[in-house]
């Protein structure tokens, strides 16, 4: 399987776009743990980095990477291009990461 080029520049230096593909996306939607939320209360009154969060925000873009770009191999995509991240809330302990380019063939 080749590699997929991400990245969030509009052009890839070097090389020329000879296709573009369309939009694609990947997404993932994470609730957080009880007893993650009660440590990070915790947390909040003393201060510092909330680790469960940050690794799991980290797991979640991963995923979210991972499945735009399985969306674009299924286009027949060289890179992504122009690529942007998205939060939001969707529950009141779940949060959305969504990752979304452009998918490109390049010349050869």
């Amino acid at each position: 399987m080749k590699p997929i080029r991400v990245v969030t520049t509009e052009t890839i230096a070097g090389r020329e776009i000879s296709e573009t593909l369309g939009i694609v996306r990947g997404n993932t939607i994470r609730a957080r743990h009880v007893g993650r939320d009660i440590l990070a209360g915790l947390r909040n009154i003393v201060g510092g980095e909330l680790h469960d969060y940050t690794k799991l925000m980290a797991e979640s873009r991963e995923q979210s990477i991972d499945r735009m770009i399985d969306e674009a191999r299924a286009l027949g995509a060289d890179a992504i291009v122009g690529v942007r991240f998205s939060t939001s809330v969707v529950a009141t302990s779940a949060a959305e990461i969504l990752v979304f380019g452009t998918a490109v063939k390049l010349a050869p």
